[in-house]
């Protein structure tokens, strides 16, 4: 087993992703105004209707990750992955080639099916190579979220100078797709940690109702969305708001979150991945309300600063927390959590197009979604004191036992 290169390999695999989720939003502009989709896009709906094409791959994204998480040692994560790579390839050409916008729907789905997959098994994947750095070794993973936001926003910016179509656009996906799809080709996995300790499905799936899981997963549902539902919309929004380049201050602020991601150990072992929870929804809607309220080049960027520094250690700090506190859940738990956070992501964007087609404009769907973040603030805040009146955070340990 080489585990450098299944790191590699996963880092790739969530690259493409990003890369999927920015240069949908980059090109949004352009497929709503192409001639040859007018009748796909009208202009009283058009907003909420691309917003439906990132709803799908969101709930693709959800179905997948809860129908295979489940069984992730029963399918076994090798095999996951190349089918996550195949739905990558038939996904992109799909949504490019699409003759109609049901078809654009569906192809979204399928890509959102695959990125699902990825999320099922790179981090139980992670976890289970790294048993004893698991938030830290699941931030610098998912650094590379940020990294193929940064790769696609730059090449999405590039290219839009350039003229080059949405299409072509879309089409450099296809490369990192190919090159993960190479690096695991007859890798050997290992199994899940909950595997190697001889944790039975019934006692996975009680951990999954545990009550404390449970709230942990229902803020996941609230912490996915205020991170990554403005994401999806910033290039946009910012082009009306401070009569910009939104993509710049998408690449600004994964950059941001790139290099932090890899020091979310040093901060997680100060304050506690808890504590780091608490801080951050705090710094992120502070930050929303600060991007709809902008009007101007610096101030967006001021503003955005606030946000990543905000957003930057969420979901990688989520699953570190529920791997870390909850490891009999194993695989199960971890994707549901990727389920929550998506399913949940897919009908906030689709609710943030609503309020830019007529409910309050562009500002009201950053105002709207920094709401959210009040219920995470008080949960983070009461979880943080009682762990600290218990002598702090502490992650539970388990023996393996082959």
């Amino acid at each position: 087993m080489n585990k450098q290169r299944l790191f590699i390999a996963s880092c790739l695999s969530l690259v493409v992703t990003a890369m999927i989720f920015a240069l949908r939003g980059n090109v949004e502009d352009l497929v709503k105004t192409d001639p040859a989709l007018a009748s796909f896009f009208p202009a009283a709906t058009a907003s909420a209707d691309y917003g439906w094409l990132s709803t799908m791959a969101f709930f693709g994204f959800a179905a997948s990750i809860l129908v295979t998480s489940p069984m992730l040692d029963a399918l076994g994560m090798r095999n996951l992955l190349y089918l996550a790579f195949a739905l990558h390839l038939i996904g992109v050409i799909g949504f490019i080639l699409a003759p109609s916008y049901t078809l654009m729907s569906v192809t979204m789905l399928l890509a959102g099916f695959g990125n699902g997959l990825v999320e099922a098994v790179i981090n139980p994947l992670i976890a289970t190579l790294y048993p004893e750095e698991k938030t830290h070794k699941l931030n610098v993973l998912h650094a590379w979220w940020p990294g193929g936001l940064i790769i696609g926003g730059l090449l999405g910016y590039g290219m839009s100078q350039m003229g080059v179509s949405w299409k072509m656009q879309m089409a450099v996906i296809i490369v990192p797709t190919i090159i993960y799809g190479i690096l695991i080709f007859g890798q050997k996995f290992p199994l899940t940690e909950r595997a190697a300790a001889g944790i039975s499905t019934d006692e996975m799936i009680k951990t999954a109702l545990n009550p404390a899981f449970l709230l942990l997963l229902g803020c996941m549902m609230i912490t996915a969305s205020v991170e990554l539902a403005p994401g999806q919309m910033v290039a946009s929004v910012l082009g009306g708001l401070a009569n910009m380049s939104g993509i710049l201050i998408l690449v600004y602020g994964s950059a941001l979150m790139f290099v932090l991601r890899y020091f979310a150990g040093p901060i997680a072992h100060k304050i506690s991945p808890i504590g780091m929870m608490w801080a951050s929804v705090t710094i992120a809607a502070i930050g929303l309300f600060l991007l709809s309220n902008v009007s101007s080049s610096m101030g967006a960027y001021v503003a955005a600063t606030v946000f990543y520094v905000g957003v930057c250690f969420m979901w990688p700090t989520m699953l570190g927390i529920t791997s870390e506190r909850f490891p009999q859940g194993g695989a199960f738990t971890m994707g549901l959590m990727g389920f929550a956070g998506q399913f949940a992501l897919g009908l906030v964007i689709f609710y943030m197009g609503k309020v830019r087609d007529g409910l309050g404009g562009d500002a009201a769907s950053f105002r709207w979604t920094a709401t959210l973040a009040i219920v995470p603030f008080i949960v983070f805040g009461l979880w943080w004191l009682k762990d600290k009146a218990k002598g702090g955070y502490k992650a539970v340990k388990l023996s393996q036992t082959s």
